[in-house]
């Protein structure tokens, strides 16, 4: 059977295909809880809240953590076959340069799903339901909504540049070639990112604290990112 589905490209598209579907319901759930659950409830009443987060919360985390891992793991997929077929050249490219960075604050953004939002997220819905049920107030809870909240902000504004790298992979060719900085560009790349993580983790909302000021990181971000990226190459 002579079908351009059953080739190898074929099989590259599949992974393609899924790693979309999977990345739409991620960061389409990621974009629900920062541009419109956070909103309604800073507004809604006490009931509503609760009602919110003991029912309609864990149901989306369910399908945002998991929207995440498949992502993740379908985008690595690509990579490691990628890097099987062509070697070490294949990221030596404008191709691989555009993509890596896509895929690094992609993995940093899968990390924080499971490792910051998930945990704490856990910790503040355990807790309606014990205060629904009359008990008392778990005292984590309430350092625990921040954290989250700060990872999350902190991944729509990784969202932003992830975006635009992963497109750019096939739409936006950089002049790379044999005497490029590859390694100039990489350390500028990963201080940027850590610094930001780091903050992601242990510091403060600052301009991420509206959706105007995360929105306007998020492409400042990319912004900083590409003109590097051009001088340094």
């Amino acid at each position: 059977m002579d079908w351009a589905l059953f080739s190898n490209d074929g099989f590259y598209f599949v992974l393609r295909w899924l790693h979309t579907f999977a990345g739409i319901i991620w960061i389409g759930l990621l974009y629900y809880f920062n541009f419109v659950q956070g909103s309604f409830m800073a507004e809604t009443d006490a009931p509503a809240k609760a009602q919110v987060t003991q029912k309609l919360l864990p149901r989306a985390l369910w399908w945002f953590r998991y929207g995440a891992l498949f992502t993740f793991l379908f985008g690595l997929t690509i990579l490691v076959g990628r890097w099987h077929q062509n070697g070490t050249e294949f990221f030596a490219s404008s191709y691989g340069v555009t993509i890596l960075t896509g895929a690094t604050l992609g993995t940093l953004m899968f990390l924080n799903v499971w490792l910051v939002i998930w945990p704490n997220q856990k910790i503040v819905i355990a807790n309606a339901k014990a205060v629904a049920g009359g008990a008392a107030a778990n005292p984590a809870a309430a350092l625990a909504a921040p954290k989250g909240l700060l990872a999350s902000r902190t991944n729509v504004m990784f969202s932003i540049p992830m975006l635009f790298f992963m497109a750019a992979a096939r739409h936006l060719p950089l002049a790379v070639s044999l005497e490029s900085s590859l390694m100039t560009v990489a350390a500028v790349v990963a201080v940027i990112v850590t610094a930001l993580e780091v903050n992601g983790i242990k510091g403060k909302l600052g301009p991420l604290t509206t959706i105007r000021g995360v929105i306007g990181c998020g492409f400042g971000l990319t912004a900083v990112l590409y003109v590097a990226m051009e001088i340094i190459l």
